[in-house]
């Protein structure tokens, strides 16, 4: 009896022909359906709901309608809309209704501040289920709602990018959003979560997936470049650059809102509004590891520093003992 091997050599040079297939741009159809549904994912405290609760209330001061979900178990997305003030969220809610056997209605998880309608999906209590988990069952329960028949032009989805598995790749892995927004800043830990992103995306688009990246919002800038040389590297446009400013940490802090044209900021979260609603569904060139690294200085990141092995004596240390060796010793040949 033989057994086929296969030729590693083959499978690996095709699995980098593969890869090294030209990318090109998502086809754009015809929307069955005028809302807009767009993810926007960005490492955890990068300003993603800042960024989200300014642009929202912006665009419902253009005039349209805005529904704005917060999937991150932080369920802060809401807070910085409502003054501060945290909102139940539809897992808290669900369990509640449940115990009491009551069902769960609209007005009880859905509020509105300015034009904008809010909800947070929420997340299980620390130690005791799975948020991603948790984030499925929320669009679940938003399915028995009637989510799908509701008259909205956008529907903002808020997702934690750290993971970008299970429920939080939901809107990728499903197409449940037409476009997916980063989040990023000019660190590595922000970008290197959005370069995951473009991974996810393009994993999924290998898969025969739609979902395409807009863009990057640049939080926080302070010029030194990084964040914009990652968006050209991966192919994508920056559609705002939100500058690093005391009056914009400060009114943050207290639960302002500055994407309102009553303001100052009005302008700039005004263009960030327009660039979301038109810019088209990319296909990402993600970055490896090295690629990514390259963005900042080597002493930045640790580029310059040689690896050196530890050795087995290194990890026993002081029961480090020479070891009997196997090798056989013949004295005649």
């Amino acid at each position: 009896m033989t057994l086929d091997v296969p030729n590693i050599k083959d499978i690996d040079q095709r699995l980098r022909d593969e890869a090294n297939e030209p990318l090109d741009e998502i086809p754009l159809t015809e929307p069955t359906k005028k809302t807009q549904i767009i993810a926007i994912y960005g490492k955890g405290g990068i300003g993603k709901s800042f960024t989200l609760a300014n642009l929202s209330n912006m665009m419902a001061e253009q005039g349209k309608r805005v529904l704005l979900i917060g999937c991150d178990p932080k369920s802060d997305t809401t807070s910085l809309l409502f003054g501060g003030k945290a909102c139940p969220t539809i897992i808290e809610t669900s369990t509640k209704k449940k115990l009491a056997g009551e069902e769960v209605q609209i007005g009880d998880v859905c509020f509105k501040r300015n034009g904008v309608f809010a909800m947070e999906l929420g997340g299980p209590e620390v130690g005791r289920g799975c948020g991603g988990r948790g984030i499925i069952h929320g669009f679940e329960l938003l399915e028995k709602l009637g989510f799908h028949d509701w008259d909205f032009d956008y529907v903002l989805l808020d997702f934690l990018g750290d993971v970008v598995c299970g429920g939080f790749g939901l809107p990728i892995a499903r197409d449940m959003a037409q476009k997916v927004i980063l989040v990023g800043s000019n660190d590595l830990q922000s970008l290197y979560v959005a370069n995951n992103v473009c991974s996810a995306v393009e994993y999924f688009r290998k898969l025969g997936g739609n979902v395409g990246v807009a863009g990057l919002v640049i939080n926080k800038d302070d010029g030194t470049g990084e964040a914009q040389a990652f968006a050209n590297a991966v192919n994508i446009p920056v559609l705002a650059a939100i500058p690093q400013d005391e009056d914009l940490r400060r009114k943050s802090a207290n639960y302002q809102i500055v994407g309102t044209n009553a303001g100052p900021w009005g302008e700039l979260f005004a263009q960030l509004a327009t660039a979301v609603a038109e810019a088209p569904p990319i296909r990402p060139r993600p970055l490896d590891n090295d690629g990514l690294l390259g963005l900042f200085a080597p002493e930045d990141v640790g580029a310059d520093f040689e690896l050196v092995p530890a050795t087995d004596a290194d990890m026993r240390g002081k029961y480090a003992k020479p070891k009997k060796s196997l090798e056989v010793v013949y004295d005649n040949v």
